[in-house]
């Protein structure tokens, strides 16, 4: 009988099964001990943190502090109440009144504003004004308070053009001893008050309250104004002898301003009291 296999050859190949199964038995042992229980992937959780961190992406500087804007405050509208009514002049062409607002005393003719409110107009003893479709009444200061001569005057006059429409005419002429005014330039200003003081500025003087005159704080260069002969910073004292040291006063000269045929002036100039003739003619 011939053997198919020979017995040296079966030998080995015991042997080499027999080192495998001692391998396979080393090998499961050694996983028991210290391989993971659950594959080389699995990771027992330990309790540890977390392998994961957070990124930056802005340079590694302190961020700015933020400002605030600061709140804005709103400025208190301006009140009717801050403008008071010193004098009134009426007349048929005309409206002009005299307010003191902050301190300052301001002549205003019809559509002039003062503090956001428009002259629209005025009666015997009180003005009209007119802010944001509103209408506002301002009473006349009655008698005097803090040195100011109050008064209201009420001129009957034929109506002419229009009022501050007209251009002056007439000349003022200087003859030496005195100036020579057409009358007719004396009736344009006395029918457009608003032109006078376009073109001359005048302020209050005061003494210890009391009202004493009243300065001259400009001229425009080339008026009528300028011919005849007054300064930046002259005090008008009296006007053919009347003390102008209100608004009354001011406003009776005026009111007459047509009817005269000379005129006196008496001003202040500095350290010096000076007179102005005139004659109108």
């Amino acid at each position: 009988m011939k053997h198919l296999f020979k017995p040296a050859a079966f030998r080995w190949i015991i042997t080499i099964l027999v080192l495998l199964v001692l391998i396979k038995l080393a090998w499961f042992a050694v996983e028991m001990k210290w391989l993971p229980a659950s594959g080389v992937e699995h990771v027992e959780e330990t309790g540890g943190k977390s392998l994961y961190y957070r990124v930056k992406l802005t340079p590694n500087e302190a961020p700015a502090p933020v400002k605030k804007a600061p709140a804005k405050t709103r400025k208190p509208a301006g009140s009717i109440k801050d403008i008071t009514l010193l004098a009134i002049y009426n007349a048929s062409d005309a409206t002009v009144i005299v307010v003191e607002y902050k301190h300052k005393t301001k002549v205003l003719s019809k559509g002039d504003d003062i503090n956001g409110f428009v002259l629209e107009g005025a009666g015997s003893n009180f003005a009209t004004f007119s802010k944001n479709s509103k209408t506002y009444k301002v009473d006349l200061l009655k008698g005097k308070h803090n040195g100011k001569s109050v008064s209201t005057i009420q001129k009957s006059a034929a109506p002419s053009a229009s009022f501050s429409s007209a251009k002056a005419e007439g000349e003022i002429t200087d003859v030496g001893d005195r100036k020579i005014i057409d009358r007719a330039l004396l009736e344009h200003y006395a029918k457009n008050m608003d032109d006078i003081y376009k073109n001359i500025g005048i302020t209050e003087v005061k003494k210890g309250g009391d009202l004493k005159g009243f300065k001259i704080t400009f001229v425009r260069k080339g008026s009528p104004f300028a011919k005849l002969g007054v300064k930046r910073g002259d005090v008008i004292k009296t006007i053919n002898g009347q003390e102008i040291n209100s608004y009354n006063a001011a406003f009776k000269m005026y009111k007459n301003i047509q009817n005269i045929e000379n005129a006196t002036l008496v001003i202040q100039r500095g350290k010096e009291e000076m007179e102005l003739e005139y004659e109108i003619n």
